[in-house]
């Protein structure tokens, strides 16, 4: 049973991009209620708005009109330490890149996020080895990217997501730079978190990859053409 309180609601979002004297319609009145513990994907072609909603979802952008809340804060009307904030302790995002700094262990990138919430080093070395330990590798924490497997890399970018108890994961193509094998252990492993309770957007171009949520939301042209429950 879902609660009557989204965690994402999008109302009427619209974003214009002013390119010289021409405006660029990117998304055109979304509504989305995303409720808590669900695994929703959000699926479209290069040029869709995908990756301009997913900014929106993620507050690294702002829309042009329309209201967006976010575990019920209308996030356009906070300045930008306030959204900040909201980066920082609600949403863990996982990139396509890893996004993880080469010259930093695992548990040190695990930890970045946490230097970011004020946490004191022990608590931040104990909050990074249990996200570690939870994505399997424990025994992994003082290796560095270029010691590790592209599996690997992406499981303590899910880690240093995880690190910071978020309420929200938003995984923008996870898979992406990621052979067919281990992209099938990282679905693997947001399905386990999902399971635990964990909210899930999940930005994909791979109609296959979309598959693997609970819900499916298309864009195409800056709009909404489907949104349905998966299985």
């Amino acid at each position: 049973m879902q609660p009557n309180k989204p965690l994402i609601d999008m109302l009427n979002i619209c974003k214009v991009y002013k390119m010289g004297d021409v405006e660029v319609n990117a998304l055109k009145d979304i509504n989305i209620s995303i409720f808590k513990k669900e695994f929703v994907s959000i699926i479209g072609p290069s040029g869709s708005g995908k990756s301009t909603l997913m900014n929106i979802i993620g507050c690294l952008d702002v829309p042009t009109s329309g209201e967006y809340y976010l575990d019920g804060s209308e996030i356009g009307s906070l300045d930008e330490d306030m959204q900040a904030e909201i980066r920082n302790f609600t949403i863990g995002f996982i990139f396509q890149g890893f996004n993880l700094l080469p010259k930093l262990t695992a548990i040190e990138n695990v930890e970045l996020p946490l230097v970011y919430q004020g946490k004191d080093k022990k608590d931040r070395s104990e909050r990074a080895i249990k996200a570690l330990e939870r994505v399997g590798l424990g025994d992994r924490v003082h290796h560095r990217p270029s010691q590790l497997s592209g599996g690997q890399q992406q499981r303590v970018a899910i880690a240093r997501a995880l690190a910071g108890d978020p309420t929200l994961i938003l995984a923008d193509e996870p898979t992406g730079n990621l052979d067919s094998k281990s992209g099938k252990e990282v679905m693997k492993m947001l399905h386990e978190l999902h399971d635990q309770g964990q909210t899930i957007v999940l930005i994909t171009h791979d109609n296959n990859v979309a598959l693997e949520a609970k819900r499916i939301i298309r864009v195409h042209d800056g709009q909404i053409t489907e949104d349905r429950e998966v299985g």
